[in-house]
């Protein structure tokens, strides 16, 4: 259904499409984001503050900044870069009152194109305005309004500064909002037009020179007549004046009392800084200026976290987030959650992974996830990444994460690689659901360890030698004796020894697979307090992460990894590959 037009008096700002174009690490980026709050998630180094960065600069109040090679991809800056966004914007902001006419796109499903009038049976289009910033071979920006007939004029700064964008960052850029300076929210809260010129004059009529020493003042008088005599400006005084780039008027902001004593709010810690800054721009009801938070979590306790992600979500401005923080990721229930991978491809998380969100956040914070079935799993597939990786894998942004079952980690793996995100998995065959999970394979590839068959254990029980069988049941402190128990139980026997069940039994193996996985009694008409106990069996072998560990040790231990090398080994190096790495023949 097409979308109606609507009133542009009052409408909020907000960004439709942003596209990004050889800006910083990010080569290509294009993106639909929410009119409310969106969340960007993943690991560091993956784009999300590049993301913010390039809506700031976009948006930018002042045309002041300055670029540096760091800014071009791959620092290539011959080839420049740009940053362009299809908006909905008020018509008081300003666009349509330049000196050219600004014409509107219409907006459609697919972005803007150009428009038609009286389409879609005579209701009027929905306009949007196009605009771009460019950073040229030369170091400069140009802001530029993009018209349907692929001509360009200029963005000013005055519909920029109307438009409005609140940048809460993770260093002092926010402080900005806290001074008087030209476009700030504290500028535009107090809207008084001459106050930073009056504010100059009273400043520049500070008696400096009164405060000199007498040595001082003889010394300046003698400045003056070496001036005088040279034909240069004379009567030289002393009062206070501004540098390059930076105002007299930059040095007036908010001040509070503490304790009787008054300080700057930007001597203030970095949470009560946001949180002001964000309270400055609130104030000025009659915009709703686009709000960019970075790493929304600095500085804050848990629940003013919390607090600060519920009024972002009740505000009408449109919202751009970042975080590490799982408090954050739970607050966010109504938000637009959007991942960013280690490929600096952005999609938006399906409903379909709340239950994930809610289990596991960490999740969605890391660099490149991997879904595994269950805590045997995570302990294994963490042990085996961290033999390949030789380090810690939080280094390079990996987290291994308990999908849940089976079932449920087919849902988040699906609902991930649907978004077109890098996401690896490692899972059982359970039989069931074969052609979804053939789909996510198709999808990921080799990111996906599915075993053709069964389980871990399933696939490694069997290659045991005779003599390896007491090492392998024996736990890491040597003890063997609550496995063997599980084993005893299973054959009714007393006697719960190696040798005794060994003699008992004509498959020793398939017996270990049994009690390992926690596999019921066949016989149905068992009792259920059988049936309970059987399942708990799993427990005292590898049913959680420090058993999916122990696991691993024991299949490079006992020399077993030939036997199941070709099925993990290429799971292995697409993981390597996902986070940058080249792959690697053999693993210890």
């Amino acid at each position: 259904m097409a979308e109606k037009a609507q009133n542009h008096t009052d409408v909020a700002p907000y960004i439709r499409h942003l596209s990004i174009k050889r800006f910083r690490g990010i080569e290509a980026l294009s993106w639909f984001p929410d009119k409310g709050m969106n969340m960007l998630l993943g690991g560091g180094d993956v784009g999300k503050s590049t993301i913010l960065d390039a809506i700031a600069m976009l948006l930018s109040p002042t045309n002041a900044t300055t670029l540096s090679d760091a800014d071009y991809w791959q620092r290539r800056h011959e080839d420049g870069f740009e940053i362009a966004a299809a908006m909905t914007l008020p018509i008081n902001c300003g666009i349509v009152e330049q000196r050219k006419a600004i014409w509107p796109w219409q907006w459609s499903a697919d972005g803007p194109k150009l428009p038609v009038i009286d389409a879609d049976d005579g209701q009027p289009f929905v306009p949007v305005f196009c605009v771009r910033v460019c950073g040229t071979p030369d170091f400069e920006l140009q802001h530029e309004i993009c018209q349907p007939d692929d001509s360009f004029d200029h963005f000013p700064a005055s519909v920029r500064r109307n438009i409005g964008v609140v940048r809460l960052g993770g260093d002092d850029r926010n402080d900005r909002d806290l001074r008087l300076i030209q476009g700030s929210a504290l500028d535009r809260l107090l809207s008084d037009k001459t106050l930073r010129s009056r504010l100059a004059d009273k400043i520049g009529e500070v008696d400096v020179e009164g405060q000199l020493s007498e040595g001082a003042k003889i010394a300046l008088g003698d400045l003056d007549e070496r001036f005088q005599m040279r034909a240069l400006p004379n009567q030289l005084s002393l009062g206070l004046v501004g540098g390059p780039g930076l105002s007299l008027n930059a040095l007036i902001g908010l001040t509070a009392t503490k304790d009787g004593i008054i300080l700057p709010l930007a001597n203030w810690g970095a949470g009560t800084r946001r949180l002001a800054a964000l309270e400055v721009a609130a104030a000025h009801n009659a915009e709703h200026p686009i709000m960019i938070v970075d790493e929304i979590e600095r500085g804050l306790e848990s629940y003013r976290q919390r607090i600060l992600v519920e009024e972002l979500l009740a505000s009408p401005s449109q919202v751009f987030v970042t975080t590490h923080s799982a408090p954050a990721v739970h607050a966010a229930a109504t938000a637009a959650l959007w991942y960013v991978d280690a490929g600096g491809k952005i999609g938006r998380l399906p409903a379909s992974v709340e239950a994930q969100q809610k289990r596991d956040p960490e999740t969605f914070l890391a660099r490149l996830a991997v879904i595994a079935e269950g805590a045997t799993e995570v302990g294994f597939v963490t042990n085996l990444l961290h033999r390949s990786f030789g380090e810690d894998l939080r280094r390079y942004g990996i987290w291994v994460s308990d999908g849940g079952s089976n079932s449920e980690a087919l849902t988040v793996l699906r609902g991930l690689a649907m978004s077109g995100l890098k996401v690896a998995g490692f899972v059982d065959n359970e039989g069931t659901q074969q052609g979804l999970w053939q789909r996510a394979k198709d999808q990921l590839g080799d990111l996906l360890m599915r075993w053709a068959d069964g389980c871990l254990e399933t696939n490694i029980i069997p290659h045991l030698q005779d003599h390896q069988l007491e090492a392998f049941i024996a736990e890491p402190d040597g003890d063997s004796g609550e496995r063997l128990r599980t084993l005893a139980d299973r054959l009714n026997l007393e006697d719960k020894s190696f040798a005794a069940i060994l003699a008992a039994n004509d498959d020793i193996r398939g017996l270990m697979v049994a009690a390992a996985c926690g596999t019921a009694p066949a016989d149905p008409t068992a009792p259920e307090a059988q049936k309970k106990a059987w399942k708990r069996h799993g427990q005292r072998w590898f049913k959680s992460v420090a058993g999916g560990a122990e696991l691993a040790d024991k299949l490079f231990v006992l020399g077993l990894w030939p036997h199941v090398a070709p099925q993990l080994l290429p799971f292995v190096n697409a993981v390597r590959r996902a986070v940058g790495l080249g792959p690697v023949q053999a693993i210890n």
